[in-house]
């Protein structure tokens, strides 16, 4: 078996018919040359596929070929999927993928962001699940290298990618009035994000549409996690007044509905009927499987790359943002009336 030869950079400075001290110093990025010698250069490196100092070469040519996915929580299901997405999408185009986890903690955005200054990475794609106080608007005005994904910060100017929000909320309420619920309450989490005040937005069109209306008691905002459904729940059934169904505005928020449910000996969909939002993967195996929104976690992950990199090209017209459709999926969490 023959070993193949190890390319060294004396070969490059040799084919390139220079100096090894300089071809040592352009890879450091240390010296600057003719544009001329620089394509010397490169072309001998290409030819020879030299790889013994690869990250210096990169730094030479102003970049990291690294992009950073910063998310709230890789427990989720929806994010898990969505930075599978986009690690497969970046490494098809010579891309590696750092991912960064906040838990929504404001300082670790604010690092992750600054990586920007130190060229860690080229680019972010940055999703947070929190209300922003106009600090993290600036943060991201100041490096722009940035992409955002399925979340919205007000105010920021920079390539945006979501899923449609709006109609979802339509589509969920639709499918629970189609199946002949009059009385709908809306489980959402933070009231100040978009994704909650545009499912909220969906939801009242579909009643509007439909000459209905829900209880301001019946509208509930807290956090997306499946402890609020729960307490929600509870709130919702010490009243005389029941729904008999609710939209929640996540599928965690859903299965807090239904651990409620459980609390008090109940079951969907027969004491109550429910809609939730993701699709995330365990929805299809919770009892009842929950009716939801599909929301295209793979599509948004592979779209925010590719507004990156377009980004990254120097390119004109990139989209200021970008909406993904959304899909109804009807599982056993209805009951029609």
């Amino acid at each position: 078996m023959m070993i193949k030869k190890r390319i060294l950079l004396s070969d490059v400075a040799a084919l390139a018919g220079l100096s090894k001290a300089t071809v040592s110093r352009y890879m450091n990025n240390s010296i600057v040359l003719p544009q001329e010698t620089i394509a010397r250069i490169e072309s001998a490196i290409s030819q020879l596929d030299y790889r013994g100092n690869s990250l210096a070469r990169r730094l030479s040519k102003g970049g990291s070929e690294t992009l950073g996915l910063v998310l709230p929580d890789i427990t989720n299901p929806f994010f898990a999927e969505l930075a599978d997405a986009a690690e497969e999408a970046a490494f098809e185009h010579g891309y590696s993928l750092v991912l960064c986890i906040t838990r929504n903690n404001p300082e670790k955005e604010s690092q992750f962001i600054r990586w920007l200054d130190t060229c860690q990475v080229d680019g972010l794609l940055f999703t947070t699940n929190r209300p922003d106080n106009g600090l993290l608007r600036q943060e991201i005005q100041r490096h722009q290298r940035i992409v955002l994904l399925d979340e919205d910060i007000p105010g920021s100017r920079v390539p945006k990618v979501f899923a449609d929000n709006v109609q979802g909320g339509m589509l969920a309420t639709q499918q629970l009035i189609a199946a002949g619920h009059r009385d709908i309450a809306f489980i959402g989490g933070p009231d100040e994000l978009m994704s909650v005040r545009e499912r909220y937005q969906g939801f009242c069109t579909a009643l509007e549409q439909a000459g209905l209306q829900c209880p301001p008691e019946w509208v509930m905002y807290g956090d997306y996690q499946r402890e609020f459904g729960q307490q929600a729940l509870r709130q919702l059934f010490s009243r005389d007044r029941r729904p008999t169904a609710v939209f929640a505005a996540s599928d965690f928020l859903a299965l807090g509905l239904l651990d409620g449910l459980r609390e008090l000996g109940l079951r969907a969909p027969e004491s109550l009927s429910l809609v939730g939002f993701d699709d995330a993967s365990y929805a299809d195996f919770t009892q009842p499987r929950i009716s939801t929104i599909r929301q295209p976690a793979r599509e948004l992950g592979r779209a925010a790359v590719s507004l990156m990199l377009r980004l990254l090209n120097g390119e004109e017209n990139v989209p200021a943002e970008t909406r993904l459709p959304v899909t109804w999926v009807g599982r056993d969490s209805i009951q029609s009336r």
